[in-house]
């Protein structure tokens, strides 16, 4: 990207944008989609560093979810679990828990699609007309954003901590008043929130420098944040705004991003998730509840909500007390 672009490590995206369901903060019950409120220069090595302090022990919903949910090899039962898992997200009547379940394992099943493109066919041959467009976006997403980090797989585990997201509904509210200010749709602003640290969930600065909810240079923040704080996600959020009107957004706003971010495939994850948001409300009721992955050499490694390590941890130390 350019000389004034914010950027979060490549792995750091890449790495974690397989999110599962994880809980929301302790004020705000998780949204189902019926209740939703309408409407950097590339570093592909960059990982961040030290994480600042353990917040309070993880939610109960969180603990719950700590183990991976079983995935069918069959990708032809794959599609048919998804589909009833995106029906799930979509049925108002659905409980928080029914939609946490469904949201966790809606996430891996795109994260294995996303890494075995030769089970498309048939995959995608099982699910219903009606989500075929949402299906095609996150599988397109995931695979652009393994691409982007070269599918690499880290034998230590990062020097994160993971905190729960923000209330939904306080989130919504920050991307929809950055929007009215600077005219950069508000989905835009939530798919960058998602692919930089997923609306927040990851505390830890890249090896560049980058910080903060929306992963921000020192420099650039100073020129967009207009005096806020960098790890605050309305500050942030509307720094992004700021720096994506800037940088052309109403004229073209492929470009704008990949100012961001200056990569082609950043861009077009970006463009993936925020058509999903955009045109689905149980498009960021789903995405609000994924959680942090992280691809290692001993493959896709949950990092839960109170997970803080202030070094990089041997995947292999952290499962043998952590089984996945």
């Amino acid at each position: 990207m350019g000389t004034r672009v914010m950027r979060c490590s490549t792995t750091l995206l890449v790495v974690m944008i397989a999110f599962a369901p994880v809980a929301c903060s302790q004020s705000t019950k998780l949204p189902t989609a019926s209740r939703l409120p309408t409407a950097s220069t590339p570093r592909a090595a960059s990982t961040p560093r030290a994480a600042p302090p353990p917040p309070a022990a993880p939610s109960p919903v969180a603990t719950t979810l700590r183990a991976q949910p079983p995935l069918a090899s069959d990708p032809a039962v794959l599609a048919r679990d998804l589909s009833a898992d995106e029906q799930a997200l979509r049925d108002p009547s659905s409980s928080e828990a029914v939609l946490a379940a469904a949201a966790h394992r809606q996430q891996v099943a795109y994260r294995a699609l996303g890494r075995h493109p030769e089970w498309g066919p048939t995959a995608r041959a099982g699910i219903p007309p009606s989500l075929v467009e949402t299906y095609d976006r996150n599988v397109d997403a995931r695979r652009q954003l393994t691409a982007l980090s070269g599918g690499e797989a880290i034998d230590t585990l990062p020097a994160w901590r993971i905190d729960p997201p923000a209330p939904a509904d306080a989130l919504l509210g920050y991307y929809h008043e950055a929007e009215a200010a600077t005219g950069v749709g508000w989905n835009y602003l939530a798919a960058i929130n998602l692919v930089e640290t997923g609306f927040g969930r990851i505390v830890g600065l890249s090896t560049a420098g980058a910080e903060g909810p929306m992963q921000f240079l020192p420099s650039t923040f100073a020129a967009y944040g207009n005096g806020g704080d960098v790890h605050s996600l309305h500050d942030s959020i509307m720094a992004a705004g700021r720096f994506l009107a800037d940088n052309g957004f109403a004229r073209d706003h492929d470009q704008a991003i990949f100012r961001y971010n200056n990569s082609g495939q950043y861009v077009r994850a970006v463009d993936d998730y925020a058509a999903v948001i955009a045109s689905d409300p149980a498009g960021f009721a789903g995405y609000y509840r994924w959680d942090v992955y992280y691809n290692s050499t001993a493959g896709d490694v949950l990092l839960p909500v109170g997970y803080a390590e202030t070094q990089g941890v041997p995947v292999g130390e952290y499962l043998a007390s952590h089984p996945q």
